[in-house]
């Protein structure tokens, strides 16, 4: 196999290997570190690596270093981590600290907000020397909304550090060393996005009683209901919002029904009061929008979702004539949730204007999405993603091969292949999501496909009894990975063919080290061969990587 040359027509060089990465090869090693907060890289995962990091600098005889909570260090940033903190050390201790906003080749002062045993997260105070590759974010907010932490740093740079990340995760956590024949043809070079800005379809901002402000702007601060704030949360915040008047990240129609509702949902007639998620008093909760396509004309459509505490249509009415006048915009719903939790589904749906449902065609297909469906936020750079899962896949096209898609979700993935298939069967846990899945196989025509409800991560013996054994399995687990149950009935399986779809690196080198290298403590051996792990940028801008990797039975 010959590694294919991205988009961006770049390829980078993968830097040596770095020591917080083989120490989080160690906490990967056992099963007990299953849970999300093990290997979704969070601090329990860090905190042993860190451990491990402490050791070898005390074996190089460097005196222990332990920094004090409001301390001012130098520091320079070696590289990007979890949710896209820079990774640093201390100069002369080896002593790791991770900072959000650092750059890699970034120096700075940071001072130190806490310490958690053998290592330190630091807020960046002031820059001594910019990262090479810095340039002017577009956005206003972007020193400050949680969201694009890395719009001042060069796409190209931002490709580099994710495929680094990946490559040195698969190395050290998945076990696929540099003296494997080979790996440098397995690990594949980043596929960039080709659209940077305006590519999210799915945007969900947050009402505040009280906007939040960086310290450098609170003399702007104001008095009354001016004060009020729809937009984003703050980093680190559930209860913070930073006031957004425009978002890069979204169309151009989901900017305009922003600013309009905007422009007139703090007026004192309306009467509209944003929830309080600390007292629980107020009526508008989020403001939901997303972007599909007329399958006919192919012109953008726009669904707008209001998520209120309760239903009272008379007070969105003038908030629904106003957008209602923008021509993509199609449908406008309300989805009540009069729970203290502030999620965006609601127990009831209502619509205002329009239809229920907006539509999106991907890979050929045509998928009906609604308020609360999930679907690819990402459509251009889904069609990507799916077409490398297609030829990862390699189907026969005669229709003789079955196809096992776990974590199906809405069925997107398992219906682009079950044209070519002979029958495909889905394995989701979210009820909705497979209701939404049959009604897409129906809009589709697609009558060889099975979706079934229920949790991969309490199977039993049993499963697998429902369906014949598969030629080809999809496995698109969420953040936290693989449960171990389904591991082991994947080795006992012994499907010829797996592709991984990941969302996060950590645990999908971790998973593919059990399918490659076995679990011992469980006395479970490994069958599979890693042929390929491709990065595939979804979100520009952005810590999120996605990834597919085929593998083989060996």
């Amino acid at each position: 196999m010959l590694a294919t040359t991205p988009a961006h027509g770049l390829r980078y060089v993968v830097v040596p290997t770095r020591s917080w990465l083989h120490r989080f090869r160690c906490c990967s090693s056992s099963l007990a570190p299953l849970s999300p907060s093990e290997f979704s890289g969070g601090n329990k995962a860090q905190k042993k690596l860190n451990d491990e990091n402490n050791t070898n600098v005390s074996n190089e005889k460097t005196a222990p270093y332990y920094p004090k909570r409001g301390e001012t260090v130098e520091l320079v940033c070696e590289s990007l981590g979890f949710k896209g903190k820079g990774i640093c050390k201390v100069d002369g201790t080896g002593y790791v600290v991770m900072c959000d906003r650092a750059l890699p080749g970034e120096r700075f002062l940071g001072r130190v907000t806490r310490r958690k045993g053998s290592y330190a997260e630091v807020t960046k105070i002031k820059t001594i020397s910019p990262h090479k590759d810095l340039v002017e974010a577009p956005c206003e907010y972007a020193s400050y909304c949680g969201g694009c932490k890395t719009q001042n740093l060069s796409y190209e740079a931002q490709l580099r550090a994710k495929e680094e990340q990946v490559h040195e995760l698969i190395r050290h956590v998945g076990r696929f060393s540099d003296n494997n024949p080979g790996l440098e043809i397995v690990l594949k070079p980043i596929v960039a996005c080709d659209i940077q800005f305006h590519y999210r379809n799915k945007m969900e901002f947050s009402f505040g009683p009280q906007r939040w402000l960086p310290i450098e702007m609170l003399n702007e601060r104001q008095d009354g209901p001016k004060n009020f704030a729809l937009g984003l949360h703050a980093p680190g915040f559930f209860d913070k919002v930073l006031n957004v008047d425009k978002c890069l990240l979204q169309s151009e129609p989901g900017n305009l029904v922003l600013a309009a509702v905007q422009d007139c949902w703090r007026d004192p007639e309306l009467s509209l009061s944003p929830y309080d998620c600390r007292s629980h008093v107020g009526f508008l909760k989020h403001l939901m929008l997303r972007t599909g396509r007329n399958v006919e004309t192919g012109s953008l459509e726009l669904m707008v979702n209001f998520v209120t505490s309760s239903y009272k249509p008379e007070l969105l009415k003038p908030l629904v004539d106003r957008i209602s006048s923008i021509p993509q915009v199609v449908s406008i719903m309300n989805n009540v949730n009069s729970s203290v939790g502030n999620t965006s589904v609601g127990e009831k749906e209502y619509t205002l204007y329009g239809k229920d449902t907006i539509t999106e065609v991907l890979r050929g297909l045509t998928f009906q999405i609604s308020a609360n469906s999930f679907f690819q936020t990402n459509t251009h750079q889904a069609e990507v993603l799916y077409k490398l899962i297609e030829e990862s896949a390699g189907l026969k096209g005669d229709g003789s091969e079955v196809v096992l898609d776990l974590f199906c979700g809405t069925g997107t993935i398992g219906l682009t292949l079950a044209r070519r298939a002979k029958h495909v069967y889905g394995y989701e846990v979210v009820p909705q999501a497979i209701t939404d899945a049959h009604k897409n196989a129906q809009i589709n025509g697609i009558e060889n496909a099975t979706f079934i409800q229920g949790d991969l991560n309490k199977i039993g013996e049993d499963f697998g009894n429902n369906f014949p054994k598969p030629d080809i399995v999809i496995s698109d687990p969420n953040r936290p990975g693989m449960h171990i149950k389904l591991i082991k009935f994947l080795l006992k399986l012994k499907s010829p063919r797996i592709i991984y779809v990941s969302c996060n690196p950590a645990t999908c080198a971790r998973d593919l080290d059990y399918l490659c290298h076995g679990v011992e403590e469980k006395n479970l051996k490994g069958c599979y061969k890693l042929m390929s792990v491709q990065p595939v940028d979804m979100f520009p801008h952005t810590p999120h990587i996605e990834c597919v990797c085929l593998l083989e039975l060996s």
